[in-house]
């Protein structure tokens, strides 16, 4: 199979999760292109699966996700795919994670997720948070290994799709 990692990344936060996520498509014996957003629309999207990742910005993927989606789930229509965002960590302490749930919760992964979804790609029920300690970065430690992880999930589900179809 062959998959795509596509991400959009305002400080290499998102673009480390992806390289992570490329990483270990390959490992798992698959082909995978791996799009920066952020600099071209084009690639070759002949994929039989595709990620989709951007940085939670106000609550929101990008711009550049936003209009990439629109562009390719057409052509996606019935395959399968995943999200995953970059976003702040979210505080232990009950009073500082309640003042910043309006900025983390209901962020970019489960917007990719929708619009994906709503344009006819079949999304993983599982969205990648990969929490980084402030705006830059860096990531949260094993980050990069649940990443891997997520990825090992999600190729997992298309192997029991295969047997149930």
């Amino acid at each position: 199979m062959k998959g795509i990692v596509a991400f959009d990344s305002m400080y290499g936060n998102t673009k480390n999760v992806a390289e992570a996520m490329a990483d270990e498509i390959r490992a798992q014996g698959h082909e995978v292109a791996l799009v920066n957003i952020g600099q071209t629309l084009k690639f070759d999207d002949d994929g039989d699966f595709i990620l989709i990742g951007s940085p939670t910005r106000m609550k929101q993927m990008t711009f550049r996700t936003k209009r990439f989606i629109k562009k390719v789930r057409k052509k996606y229509v019935g395959k399968p795919g995943a999200a995953f965002e970059t976003t702040l960590r979210v505080p232990t302490d009950p009073v500082a994670r309640q003042k910043a749930s309006k900025w983390i919760d209901n962020a970019a992964g489960e917007k990719i997720k929708a619009m994906a979804e709503e344009g006819g790609i079949r999304m993983f029920g599982e969205v990648l948070r990969a929490e980084v300690v402030d705006t830059y970065g860096p990531l949260m430690p094993n980050t990069l290994d649940r990443s891997r992880e997520f990825v090992r999930r999600f190729l997992d589900s298309l192997q029991v799709e295969g047997r149930e179809g």
